[in-house]
């Protein structure tokens, strides 16, 4: 009895961010695995049967969710208003696309071995040198995380080397994520253009127009 009374009294004690922080992620978990149950347990047609659609649904906003812990991070905890996270997370999205494009291989739509689909309706004749490698899950996995760390990196050093701070700082931070954009959406550019990546299929052997697979990755 006294244990559980020293350990109500703790938690009470505890600053409220903290306890609503723990409290938030408690019910968050709980939310995600009754999603989990009610997909597999509940059979299809009943009221509370979750489909395939809203799983998927579900973890693109667990992704959107990422994305905005990264920008309270770096806005709430350090006081910088970076409107660029959007570039970030977008190239490694970019990243592991380019792997799961190398993974259709001759199942496209032209059947050619090496090049997606794209290069091949655009007439490429090679596959571009910073296409190499991502067939291999490992090093897109690496990239995933190296390439946008990369860009931080620099940035960020040429930004606070300069004494770039205040609202002129989120101005460049927008500026880049722009011109990555535009640069992203031209077809020289060999990342599908304003059309983007489509067409993935599999994942590590994994089907990924399978309802097991997409709730796996959920």
């Amino acid at each position: 009895m006294m244990t559980q009374a020293t350990s109500s009294q703790f938690w009470l004690t505890r600053p409220f961010g903290e306890r609503a922080t723990q409290t938030f992620l408690g019910v968050l978990f709980a939310a995600l695995l009754l999603v989990t149950v009610l997909h597999l347990a509940v059979p299809q047609g009943h009221p509370l049967h979750v489909n395939a659609y809203t799983v998927n649904l579900f973890g693109k906003y667990l992704s959107y969710a990422l994305l905005a812990v990264a920008v309270d991070l770096v806005w709430g905890y350090l006081g910088i208003l970076s409107l660029g996270h959007g570039a970030f997370f977008a190239i490694g999205g970019y990243a592991m696309g380019m792997y799961l494009m190398r993974q259709i291989g001759d199942r496209g739509t032209y059947g050619h071995p090496v090049l997606p689909d794209f290069m091949v309706f655009l007439n490429w004749d090679s596959l571009p040198w910073y296409w190499h490698g991502f067939d291999m899950a490992w090093f897109a996995f690496a990239m995933v995380l190296l390439a946008p760390g990369l860009l931080a990196l620099v940035f960020g050093f040429l930004a606070f080397r300069s004494r770039v701070t205040g609202v002129y700082l989120s101005i460049i931070t927008q500026a880049l994520t722009f011109a990555l954009m535009l640069a992203f959406f031209r077809n020289e550019m060999g990342f599908g253009g304003n059309n983007g990546l489509t067409d993935f299929r599999e994942l590590l052997g994994f089907n990924l127009r399978s309802d097991a697979t997409r709730l796996g990755l959920f």
